[in-house]
């Protein structure tokens, strides 16, 4: 194995970039409605903003941690760097929600250049009993990235605006670059071939599932042009997705998802827990943003600064978790992060009212921050620690892959969910998703928004669950030993048992 001497200064520096680009994912929530209200659109194109990013960031990640592997770690993530830090100065200075939109997808991109590479470098450096820390590291990083961003935005959007949730990242994404090239070892590569075929049909797939799915609610589940329906675009990403998995399956070639991974268990339970987690944490933020905002009255940084128990808790106990995960099935860690993950946003969804005294919000905030150290540090390790080197790219790509799937899939089905909801519970005539407001809403909307909103919380809810009850299957952890004899079998890794050593 690529094992270095001092890993862990290689591990910060990717870290900061790691956290950079995941605080991104969610940073825009807290910012929606001031960016309704500034570029004049409505919570439908606003969300795209958040969609085409993670939809752009997911759809290249298989491909990405490959070209990890064959062209060096080290290389694919700056260049990504280098093209996410660009592409936020150019969301920062965007005139209009299209302009916005197509920056991010370029933002997108540069974030899945960078995230497999963080998780591949840790695989190569750490040995597999060692990794459970720097998993944690890692891990910690993920958690509390997705729940500082919107603290953050609430910030920025309140005290410079809000195109400075994008150019803040600038002078992040300098040193970040400083750090890697100073710090992150350049590490061994391994030839490989890339499936084109597989690229464009899980592209086209995940593209017209996700846009059938948040669209729908704007065409009425009908007609969108001519013979082109929502639910014709839907089953053709879905039969898009079935064809890519089927010529993985039988392609001579080198497949971009290699199968055989998937027979691990515990590889292929992770992946399925992790896909619930992006789901819900995307998912969560959304409505109860909204809420904060509209219903409430709250500011941006005063809707952010409710988040603060669920960040701080979950980062102090997070290094813990990575040493406990070490000694113990992560199984029963797991299965309790995700049932107090869902316990804390059912609590939420209940206390979503417009009379509620905003205090009580912090108890299922601090909450939902221990659950989230219980579940990312314990998904990682279980996902990554059977992998070897030639397949640490490979991995990763698929575990970062299937955890931002899950977040394209929840934007897109919250945004559907609300704009339901909100023609089920809002008076008659009152404007589409309170688009005509740039403020708190009128009291006579804010019940029926509240409920709205507050039943719309009850789906990441179910779909965490759904996590765990996937991860009360992990098997218990393989020995180290067997691990490194598993690495010297042809089939499997090809390099001699004194290479990996």
């Amino acid at each position: 194995m690529d094992i270095v001497a001092k890993p862990w200064p290689a591990l910060w520096a990717l870290v900061l970039g790691f956290f950079m680009i995941l605080v991104d994912s969610t940073i825009v929530s807290v910012a929606n409605p001031k960016i309704m209200e500034g570029l004049h659109t409505d919570i439908t194109s606003v969300i795209w903003v958040t969609s085409a990013y993670l939809l752009a960031y997911a759809v290249p990640l298989l491909v990405t941690g490959r070209l990890g592997d064959k062209y060096g770690p080290k290389n694919l993530y700056l260049i990504g760097l280098v093209v996410f830090t660009l592409a936020s100065l150019w969301c920062g200075l965007s005139g209009s929600i299209g302009m916005l939109i197509l920056a991010r997808v370029v933002q997108g991109l540069g974030a899945a250049m960078m995230t497999p590479q963080t998780m591949a470098v840790i695989t190569r450096i750490f040995a597999p009993d060692k990794r459970g820390p720097a998993m944690g590291l890692w891990g910690a990083t993920a958690g509390v990235a997705m729940l500082v961003g919107p603290i953050l935005g609430g910030v920025l959007v309140d005290g410079l605006g809000w195109e400075w949730i994008f150019f803040v990242n600038v002078p992040v994404g300098i040193v970040a670059f400083v750090m890697a090239v100073r710090l992150v070892p350049k590490l061994q590569t391994h030839n490989h071939t890339f499936d084109l075929l597989g690229v464009a049909l899980s592209s086209i797939g995940l593209f017209l599932l996700v846009f059938g799915i948040q669209e729908g609610a704007k065409y009425d589940w009908g007609t969108i042009a001519g013979p082109l329906t929502v639910w014709s675009l839907i089953i053709a990403g879905i039969i898009f997705l079935v064809l890519f998995v089927g010529w993985q399956a039988v392609t001579k070639g080198e497949p971009l998802v290699p199968l055989h991974l998937f027979k691990v268990r515990n590889f292929s339970l992770a992946n399925a827990s992790i896909t619930t987690v992006g789901f819900s944490i995307t998912a969560m933020t959304l409505p109860l943003f909204f809420y904060y905002q509209l219903v409430r009255g709250l500011t941006p940084t005063e809707s952010a600064l409710m988040m603060v128990p669920m960040a701080l808790i979950s980062g102090i106990l997070a290094p813990f978790v990575g040493k406990l995960v070490d000694t113990i099935n992560p199984r029963y860690v797991a299965c309790s992060g995700f049932v107090l993950m869902a316990a804390s946003l059912v609590w939420t969804s209940v206390l979503m009212t417009p009379a509620t005294p905003i205090w009580l919000f912090l108890l299922p905030s601090g909450l939902l921050g221990i659950a989230s150290s219980g579940i990312w540090t314990p998904l990682s390790t279980t996902a990554t620690r059977n992998l070897g080197p030639r397949e640490a790219g490979a991995g990763a790509g698929i575990y970062n892959t299937t955890r931002q799937i899950g977040s394209v899939l929840g934007s897109a089905a919250i945004a559907a969910l609300i704009t339901a909801r909100l023609a089920a519970e809002m008076p008659a005539g009152a404007p589409a998703g309170a688009s005509g407001f740039g403020g708190q809403l009128p009291v006579a909307l804010q019940a029926g928004f509240a409920t709205a909103m507050g039943q719309s919380m009850l789906l990441p809810a179910a779909v965490v669950l759904l996590g765990g009850l996937t991860a009360a299957f992990f098997a218990k952890p393989r020995p180290v030993e067997a691990i490194y004899a598993t690495f010297s079998e042809p089939a499997v890794q090809p390099e001699s048992a004194s290479q990996q050593h």
